[in-house]
């Protein structure tokens, strides 16, 4: 992934997606709630334009971006959440126009980072290509939250792919993440992506093997969604393991999503 090029050009086209699924939505529906507690559809896009902010600031000023680790250090619990809870307080024209104007301007300073640069975040450092990963993992699974909230069904398209590997690439980091030792050997992964390809992943021969659908897969190495009914498969108590813990986003394990209940 050393040139970002293609994940800029599908962070774009994520962002325009979610943008027009929001931008005609009265007040009201921007008020409505979304699976993660406590957050509205305006918590969900006050917390993609702060982030993108902040990623803008970490490719363009670092000892800007600086200043941002050491308020997150200060309140390392409350921080995410206090930086959504402001921004869903402006207007949504406002809030919408903020999103707009920061993850534009994140784009252009992507594209514009000199090869092999490395930029300053609240973990490692990354690449310009590991950045708009990231930001469009972000886009795509917070996306879902609203379109969860709105009751709308987004079709799946093969921008799913580097959200699949950032789930693969992620799988050690979720082992430690819940003080487990990561599995010494890699697992192979096959995934049915939504044009109908299979995107693989690790040796063929590996003994410890996920297969399935990529939707699904990317919806729990978000934690959109449980394990439960989703069509995935393991094969391996390490790869059975992993599914259960799995995620792709830095921080703490997260809560994930209950099982859904039986039909009514």
């Amino acid at each position: 992934m050393s040139d970002p090029t293609s994940v800029i050009d599908d962070l774009r086209e994520e962002s325009e997606e979610l943008d027009r699924l929001v931008a005609g939505l009265s007040p009201l529906r921007w008020s409505l709630a979304t699976p993660a507690p406590g957050w509205t559809v305006a918590h969900q896009i006050a917390h993609l334009a702060w982030t993108d902010r902040s990623a803008l600031i970490a490719v363009t000023d670092a000892d800007g971006f600086h200043a941002l680790v050491e308020k997150a250090l200060a309140a390392p619990g409350t921080f995410v959440d206090e930086g959504a809870e402001e921004g869903a307080g402006a207007p949504p024209g406002e809030l919408l126009a903020r999103w707009r104007a920061d993850r534009t301007a994140l784009e252009d300073a992507l594209r514009a980072a000199p090869p092999g640069a490395r930029f300053p975040w609240y973990g490692p450092p990354m690449s310009a290509a590991s950045m708009a990963t990231a930001r469009l993992m972000e886009t795509w699974a917070h996306g879902q939250d609203v379109a969860d909230a709105l009751g709308v069904v987004r079709p799946p398209t093969d921008r799913l792919r580097h959200v699949a590997w950032l789930g693969v690439r992620t799988r050690d980091f979720a082992f430690g993440v819940h003080g487990l030792t990561p599995p010494a050997d890699p697992f192979r992964v096959e995934l049915r992506a939504p044009s109908g390809d299979l995107w693989t992943y690790g040796p063929e021969d590996a003994e410890q093997r996920v297969t399935g659908s990529a939707l699904d897969f990317c919806l729990l190495v978000t934690q959109r969604a449980h394990r439960t009914g989703l069509a995935l498969h393991a094969e391996g108590p390490d790869a059975d393991r992993w599914l259960g813990i799995a995620q792709a986003f830095a921080g703490p394990p997260g809560g994930g999503r209950p099982p859904k209940g039986p039909a009514s």
